[in-house]
């Protein structure tokens, strides 16, 4: 069974429907929240349905309610690193479907990681280059 990734609001409407095209499980933010529903609360319902969060805010580490809430609902979640177009962004995470994949089975959870865009040189070399996933917030695979 793949795993069903729901992308935050703050990577709106294109970024899922990339991922979709791609052959990626995903689902929208906003196909079942309202824009201003409290991540708390959606991260629970994520939870509950055994989704995978990606998200840009790389400000929630530092968040103790939101990372309350990820530790309460077990979820994986990814945080996108880098200043780039949403459209970049969703390459680059298609491209680093496999990493992320093998996290996610690897990984007990509840989890942080992070997903880095390629280095340009790396991009240089191989356009396609995935890039690096790092595990942010949990506890180490054994």
């Amino acid at each position: 069974m793949s795993t069903v990734f729901f992308t935050d609001r703050d990577l709106g409407k294109r970024f899922p429907a990339l991922l979709r095209n791609a052959g990626i499980s995903v689902e929208g933010h906003g196909d079942h929240f309202l824009d201003d529903a409290k991540d708390e609360e959606w991260i629970v319902e994520v939870g509950k349905r055994g989704w995978a969060v990606v998200t840009h805010d790389k400000r929630i580490r530092y968040k103790p309610n939101e990372i309350a809430a990820v530790k309460a609902a077990g979820i994986a979640m990814f945080v996108l690193i880098g200043k780039a177009p949403n459209d970049v962004l969703a390459q680059n995470f298609i491209n680093t479907i496999n990493r992320v994949e093998a996290l996610v089975l690897k990984q007990k959870r509840p989890f942080i990681a992070k997903i880095y865009l390629p280095s340009a040189g790396e991009i240089k070399r191989k356009p396609k280059a995935a890039g690096r996933v790092d595990l942010w917030v949990g506890n180490r695979a054994e």
